[in-house]
């Protein structure tokens, strides 16, 4: 397993330390350890099967663990429920709403459930996710977007430490992504911890300081999210003709290493746009114009070349062999 270093830094408030789960015979979650720190946004990815919805309902209490912590602020979920989830705001899958009340009186229901929260308070929740100037109007008239909020906003209400949030993005277009991700980080820069699982992984790449890669129950790797992507070597990419010389040529060059087209992993928007004789490499970027001065001077029609800088999808697929995520 990939793991960071731990080097300090802002405190802890979700730690979850060897955390197995066994349902008859099979382990679905095996040695499952990361932590969620104040004010980070800590993305949680993984396959079909791997177990994220798994552990999120361990997370707030709604299965137990087998073995293994799991601590909020400092103390015991499965011990001290109470305690840790009044730390604890989450939507688990999709918000829970009634749509025949307006957004207000949703939150007032939700408000009674909760001692300390007032009208100031849901107000300032309101006014938080931007709902304001549509808050006495009927759910039923929101977009998925808004729903959204109006559950985040839910979630909110008891001032939480720690966000979770299950794939909040989904059903959401661009706009409502964009927004959802600019909100998401105004909370953390206000020292809220932030938990995301989504398979979205172009966006957990924009949005999350640290993740989690979790497989078939097991986390293959935690860590800073550009440090993990650099893990992985950059590769360029050459549309030249004719395909065969042009191979040779690099395959000749000592700091050149032309790839098999199954050793590639590529995201799919850089797949869609390749020829059929693309060819890929890894080398370092500085070579590249005396690769090109080289083909030129060799008769080879230099089409196209491109640096694929490394991407989370990237490091995903190699690390759980091409497994597709839910």
């Amino acid at each position: 397993m990939l793991l960071e270093k731990n080097v300090g830094g802002p405190p802890v408030v979700l730690a979850v330390e060897g955390v197995r789960k066994k349902i008859g015979r099979k382990w679905i979650i095996d040695n499952v350890t990361f932590d969620v720190k104040e004010g980070e946004i800590f993305g949680f990815l993984g396959p079909n099967g791997a177990g994220k919805t798994t552990t999120i309902r361990m997370l707030v209490d709604l299965i137990r663990p087998t073995e293994g912590t799991i601590t909020v602020c400092g103390y015991n979920v499965n011990k001290h429920p109470e305690q840790a989830l009044q730390f604890v705001g989450s939507i688990v899958e999709n918000p829970e709403v009634y749509t025949y009340l307006t957004g207000w009186e949703n939150l007032q229901h939700f408000a009674r459930m909760q001692p300390g929260v007032d009208k100031a308070r849901i107000a300032e929740v309101v006014d938080i996710v931007r709902l304001d100037q549509r808050i006495h109007d009927k759910v039923s008239t929101y977009s998925l977007g808004m729903r959204q909020r109006l559950g985040i906003a839910q979630a909110l209400l008891g001032r939480p430490r720690l966000l979770i949030l299950d794939e909040p993005t989904n059903g959401l277009d661009p706009k409502g992504i964009k927004e959802l991700r600019e909100f998401v980080r105004k909370l953390a820069g206000e020292g809220m911890a932030v938990f995301v699982s989504s398979h979205l992984l172009s966006e957990i790449q924009l949005l999350c300081d640290r993740v989690a890669i979790i497989s078939r129950g097991k986390v293959l790797a935690v860590g800073g999210v550009n440090d993990l992507v650099a893990r992985n070597s950059p590769y360029v990419l050459w549309e030249l003709e004719p395909h065969s010389q042009a191979e040779a040529l690099l395959g000749m060059h000592h700091g050149i290493s032309v790839l098999p087209p199954d050793e590639v992993t590529l995201d799919d928007a850089v797949t869609a746009g390749m020829g059929p004789n693309s060819i890929v490499t890894v080398m370092e970027e500085t070579l590249i114009p005396e690769v090109v001065s080289l083909m030129v001077g060799a008769g080879v029609t230099v089409r196209a070349v491109h640096k694929i800088n490394p991407t989370l999808e990237q490091l995903f697929l190699k690390l759980t062999e091409g497994e597709t995520i839910d």
